[in-house]
């Protein structure tokens, strides 16, 4: 449950809040076999230590990660955070002030927005309307496969591959889904090993990768977050 269905709300039910914690902070697994992971491989232990364990922290929600991707597509991640901060809605919890993404019903009221596109505009307000569908319901996408979400993500207004990996990855949170698509990765993943062929080589890095499961997707978020830029 985000901030502001907490604050609208009055009355958060613990049970979900705490659910959708664990869920951000990537808590609802158990980690016993990424550090048994990290034992047998030393260059994943090593990026283990230097990250301090960093599992996966992820987007509140599929429709929070939807908005981004629409938000931040083809522009500098700079000025992406600067609209991102102009169009959140300011709101205090428990007397704790909040910024945070626009509700559904919120963003469809804006008929536009400072320094969007109509297009992008148009865009976002047909992801505010699948989330009002139950299209980007977290829990429906956990429970298909997440090449399926992947697929039925791209059903989405102006969300393609690419932003479709990310949004079942990095807001609905298995922890073995493996996307060749991202080069920092790749290229961090080719660093860390000493393998150069594992940043085009598709067998060779999916042959690695078999190595990390069940966790490849922590993996790549590790090889990410640890990447010498």
């Amino acid at each position: 449950m985000n901030a502001e269905i907490v604050a609208s709300t009055g009355a958060p039910e613990p049970a979900r809040v705490q659910a959708q914690l664990a869920r951000v902070l990537s808590l609802d697994h158990d980690a016993t076999g990424y550090a048994e992971l990290g034992a047998r491989d030393p260059v994943i232990g090593r990026l283990q230590q230097q990250a301090d364990h960093l599992r996966p922290v992820l987007f509140h929600s599929p429709y929070e990660a939807a908005c981004w991707a629409i938000v931040s597509a083809r522009i500098q991640q700079r000025q992406a955070m600067r609209l991102r901060a102009a169009m959140s809605e300011h709101l205090a919890v428990d007397g704790v002030a909040l910024d945070v993404w626009p509700a559904p019903e919120r963003l469809l009221e804006r008929e536009t927005i400072d320094g969007l596109p109509a297009t992008k505009v148009e865009r976002l307000h047909g992801i505010a309307r699948a989330a009002l569908d139950g299209d980007l319901d977290t829990e429906a996408l956990r429970a298909l496969e997440p090449e399926q979400a992947i697929v039925r993500l791209q059903d989405l207004p102006g969300i393609g591959p690419f932003w479709a990996s990310l949004i079942a990855l990095r807001s609905v949170g298995p922890t073995d889904a493996l996307t060749l698509g991202e080069p920092r990765m790749r290229r961090a993943a080719a660093a860390a090993y000493d393998r150069p062929e594992l940043e085009k080589d598709d067998d060779a890095f999916v042959t690695l990768a078999e190595s990390w499961r069940p966790y490849r997707t922590w993996i790549s978020v590790l090889l990410r977050a640890t990447a010498a830029d």
